[in-house]
């Protein structure tokens, strides 16, 4: 019987796409299992995720507030 004090919500898993529960039940969340959120560890290790880089404008005209 669910808690009505922790709702059981589902999210999209952030891997697969798949459903994936949303509770204090679920360790891995928001991923849906372990071996999701491996893979999203790992594709932040090897740099596949990344963030974008700041465009440093080097013009002497332009002024920086």
């Amino acid at each position: 019987m669910p808690d009505p004090e922790f709702p059981v919500k589902t999210v999209v898993c952030p891997s697969c796409n798949g459903p994936s529960i949303y509770a204090p039940s679920n360790i891995y969340r928001p991923f849906c299992c372990e071996r999701c959120k491996n893979l999203d560890l790992g594709a932040w290790a090897s740099e596949r995720f990344t963030l974008p880089e700041q465009i440093v404008n080097n013009d002497p005209d332009f002024e920086q507030g």
